[in-house]
């Protein structure tokens, strides 16, 4: 019998569309061309220490603050500094429920598997993201990078959030689309779930759960 009492799910990626999809939309909309804004991340975390994305989604700076610090990078590789606004009203409007995995979590916790939502995420987007899917009836926990101040992979937010639950490690799947979460996230004992696709996860999990 499985000893597996918690679903833990990503959001981004997961319970929605693509995020690679989203973010290439918003490229696409401000007129930046494919993985520019990638680059415009890394080249700005090897001048200053810090990637603005990480430090936004652990609650250190606001959207405003990610915004410019991100069109300061972007000057450099384009030759123009671009005006960027509503980062991530273009984002969440480039993305869509995953309904195939919203009803995997309706389904595991009809059979009593208790459920909780550890997301990266962004304090401007609460509201944006809360109202994609009922997130209170899906999940008894929510753990959210922005307000913990530590963001995936980093082990201090995977303790929390089993602290939060009062669950070991092993009792624990933990889905994610990111493979260095599933990594360190397995590290620490839980059962990691790499999202590639829905029907992938729910094979994967109801093996788990069986």
């Amino acid at each position: 019998m499985s000893q597996i009492k918690m679903v833990i799910s990503d959001f981004g990626g997961v319970l929605t569309t693509p995020l690679v999809e989203a973010f290439a939309s918003v490229q696409d909309r401000v007129g930046i061309p494919p993985k520019t804004f990638g680059e415009a991340l890394r080249a700005l975390n090897e001048r200053e220490g810090t990637n603005p994305l990480f430090e936004l989604e652990c609650g250190r700076i606001t959207e405003k603050e990610f915004q410019v610090q991100l069109a300061d990078g972007l000057g450099p590789l384009l030759g123009h500094r671009p005006e960027i606004e509503d980062f991530g009203l273009l984002l969440f409007e480039a993305l869509d429920p995953n309904p195939g995995m919203i009803d995997l979590i309706r389904e595991v916790r009809r059979d009593g598997i208790r459920t909780s939502l550890l997301t990266n995420n962004v304090k401007e987007w609460e509201v944006k993201w809360r109202s994609m899917m009922p997130i209170d009836e899906l999940f008894e926990t929510v753990v959210d990078s922005a307000f913990v101040g530590c963001r995936k992979p980093d082990p201090r937010i995977y303790n929390l959030t089993l602290e939060r639950v009062g669950l070991d490690p092993a009792e624990c799947i933990f889905i994610d689309d990111m493979k260095i979460n599933i990594d360190a996230a397995n590290e620490l004992g839980l059962h990691g779930v790499h999202f590639r696709e829905t029907a992938q996860v729910r094979a994967e999990v109801h093996d788990l759960l069986a």
